[in-house]
């Protein structure tokens, strides 16, 4: 007989030398939450993060306007006649006026700061846009989850109602509504009626939209597993709806609302171009382009600026929007 090469003692584990190799060899792989797989995937999007980026610049400008005006510009509704032409009342110099002290010239017949008047018109058409998107999301989920859920009359009635809503003129409802409004409405003056009527009205009338997307997720989850088994446990509707049922509806209420701002920006620059949204002299890229109809064959530039405000702001929205909802589809592959 031959004797064994080692001697293995007899407490001795024999996976001692194994394990050590095995954890050398093969690679830990960890888990990743739904979280962590969407963010991954946007930060492969770089024109969703530029978009992102844009977007988070914009909305500091507009909440920072005062401290940004007093170290760049002037009062948006101070008039500056030393730097309008005595005949033409056009801005004097090239490109409208433009200079270290007027960034982007100054308004023809007269002479406001163009940059600051860009600059505190972001607030009221990021405001408008958010708090519209914000009554839009509230109703549109709270009627949309109800009618995919319960279903039946509630939800022919619901959608009745959301059909006649999508059918209805918005824009000429708002110019007639505009019309017959009180200077003072509920303790609000002057621009801050118009503000509230036209975040009210936008959200009223998107709404809809919402609770379409919604309805239809609702009526696909209310047959998954998770819901049965709730209501075995002997959850009550109210469980289902709010603790089942709505956090797994997040994801597409957040991609969809943010595509819904810049809708909304576009209606309040409409409206307010038409001369049915904030009243002068509150600064408004729709009114400004509305001013500059005037004057745009002499000073074309009165009119680039609030335009091409207009452009970034809902090119970057709709940017973000589109990478977001890449990276929340939870079949993509990006």
């Amino acid at each position: 007989m031959t004797a064994p090469l080692h001697d293995t003692p007899a407490d001795a584990d024999p996976t001692a030398d194994v394990a050590p190799a095995v954890d050398a060899g093969v690679k830990k792989v960890e888990g990743r939450s739904l979280k962590q797989i969407a963010w991954n995937r946007l930060k492969r999007d770089k024109v969703a993060l530029a978009g992102g980026i844009t977007v988070i610049v914009l909305v500091l400008v507009a909440v920072f306007a005062p401290l940004i005006v007093s170290l760049l510009g002037h009062p948006p509704n101070e008039f500056h006649q030393e730097e309008l032409e005595d005949l033409t009342n056009l801005p004097k110099g090239a490109f409208g006026g433009m200079s270290w002290d007027f960034l982007f010239g100054v308004e023809p017949n007269k002479g406001r700061d163009i940059f600051s008047r860009i600059v505190y018109g972001a607030r009221i058409s990021l405001l408008v846009a958010f708090l519209a998107a914000v009554v839009a999301v509230v109703l549109g989920t709270f009627f949309g989850i109800i009618a995919g859920y319960f279903g039946g009359w509630v939800d022919a009635l619901i959608s009745r109602v959301m059909d006649v809503l999508l059918s209805f003129p918005q824009l000429l409802f708002v110019i007639s509504l505009v019309s017959v409004l009180p200077d003072d409405l509920l303790g609000l003056t002057g621009s801050g009626v118009r503000i509230a009527v036209l975040i009210l009205v936008i959200g009223f009338f998107g709404w809809p939209y919402v609770g379409r997307i919604v309805r239809g997720q609702t009526l696909s989850l209310r047959e998954r597993e998770y819901v049965e088994a709730a209501r075995s446990l002997g959850g009550g509707q109210r469980h289902i709806l709010f603790r089942e049922l709505l956090p797994n509806l997040v994801a597409p209420i957040t991609v969809y609302a943010t595509l819904m701002i810049p809708t909304n920006i576009l209606t309040e620059a409409a409206l307010s171009f038409l001369g049915a949204g904030v009243r002068p002299p509150t600064a408004s890229w729709g009114g400004m382009l509305r001013d500059a109809l005037a004057t745009y064959e002499h000073d074309p530039m009165f009119m680039v600026f609030p335009g091409l405000a207009i452009f970034v702001t809902v090119l970057a929205f709709n940017l973000f929007g589109d990478g977001l909802r890449d990276a929340l589809d939870p079949k993509g592959t990006r």
